[in-house]
């Protein structure tokens, strides 16, 4: 039987921002929370140890590319994900719904599921529900995402209709699927595209089925950052109290920041390490592209208020050389400061939450932003 459960701690007076505990048999996860993203059961450039020494709780893996690629059977074989890539804490696994939507004319959505073509091999699969649920269970998720559709947008509302009519009746058979004596938690992902009447319509078929979580699926694909604010400032209050709100692949720190303001508990996404990888690095006066030459004889640390490794013992001529030079460590350095940075502000987010001054919080993060980075 699962022990998982969510915990509300705080509830701050000026906003829908709100401090928790999510519970599970791998450990407590402190939210708001940022999970790092490790699609293909690592999350790049940085070793387990790190991972925990920057201070995260929880990490993403991705149904899609692990069925594909080593196969979920062999890693239940060997143990289940956590064993297999050396991770003892919660694992949450995203259905693979919005990798399959990537893949564009290599795909086509049915009532059954998602028929594609491997993006490795151009071999042809089938994604129900059903396997969807399978897979993960089978790589030993703690927290199980329902297999859903994706919509673009813009989208035309008979398409948003019909496609979120239709993530419904799959969430509805992930939820039969999974058996009432798993360890795992399923997650369900609210639907509807920019159109809020077909948002609250989602919510309220989510809820019915019942969920032990809640996410918000088909932001962060194009819209614009007001809208994207205005539906999350508009969906995650229709969303349980006493269930955490997750709103999937969002983002900038800004986007984390007032995901929290407007009642968000949980994020991913890929950009503090593929960012890293591009030389954009994230500091509290904003960003820094590494490679430019500005940087080249820069004695300064990357962030002078950040107290990461990177940042205690390199300095900013250095990272520009790795980056320009293309060594490896200039990866693993980058990541790891882009990752404690995103880990530090959830944690400093947490804080202000507990301390009820998240305003002052809010206030300050962006006033730093205004100072200029010579």
């Amino acid at each position: 039987m699962s022990v998982f459960k969510y915990v509300l701690l705080q509830q701050d007076s000026d906003s829908q921002a709100r401090r928790g505990r999510i519970s599970t048999s791998r450990g407590e996860i402190e939210t708001p929370v940022f999970m790092p993203v490790g699609t293909l059961a690592t999350v790049k450039a940085m070793l387990p140890e790190t991972l925990k020494e920057i201070g995260s709780q929880i990490i993403l893996a991705n149904t899609y590319h692990l069925y594909l690629r080593p196969g979920h059977k062999l890693v239940q074989q060997l143990g289940g994900l956590h064993k297999f890539m050396h991770w003892d804490r919660p694992i949450l696994t995203d259905s693979g719904g919005f990798q399959v939507f990537s893949l564009g004319d290599l795909r086509k959505i049915t009532e059954e599921g998602t028929a594609f073509q491997s993006h490795i091999d151009g071999s042809k699969h089938i994604l129900t529900p059903e396997l969807s649920v399978e897979i993960q269970l089978a790589l030993g998720s703690d927290i199980v995402m329902v297999f859903d559709e994706c919509i673009p947008h813009p989208a035309e509302r008979a398409y948003v209709v019909d496609s979120t009519n239709r993530s419904a009746r799959w969430a509805k058979r992930c939820r039969e699927i999974l058996p009432s004596g798993s360890t795992s938690a399923l997650f369900g992902i609210v639907q509807g595209g920019m159109e809020l009447d077909l948002r609250k319509q989602s919510v309220e078929q989510l809820r019915e089925i019942g969920f032990e979580g809640y996410a918000l699926g088909g932001l962060s694909v194009g819209e614009e950052t007001s809208l994207m604010y205005d539906t999350m400032e508009y969906s995650l209050p229709l969303l349980p109290v006493d269930r955490p709100r997750y709103v999937m692949g969002v983002g900038t720190p800004e986007n984390l920041l007032e995901g929290v303001a407007r009642g968000c508990d949980m994020f991913d996404c890929v950009m503090p390490t593929r960012n890293a990888r591009n030389g954009m690095l994230f500091t509290s006066f904003g960003k820094i592209s590494i490679k430019q030459a500005q940087y080249r004889g820069d004695e300064r640390p990357l962030d002078p208020d950040c107290q990461c490794y990177v940042c205690r013992n390199y300095s900013r001529a250095y990272l520009r050389h790795l980056y320009t030079s293309n060594e490896i460590l200039a990866s693993v350095l980058n990541t790891q400061h882009n990752l404690y940075y995103y880990q530090q502000l959830m944690a400093g987010i947490r804080q202000a939450l507990e301390n009820g001054n998240f305003t002052e919080f809010r206030s300050d993060f962006y006033n730093k932003r205004e100072i200029l980075i010579s």
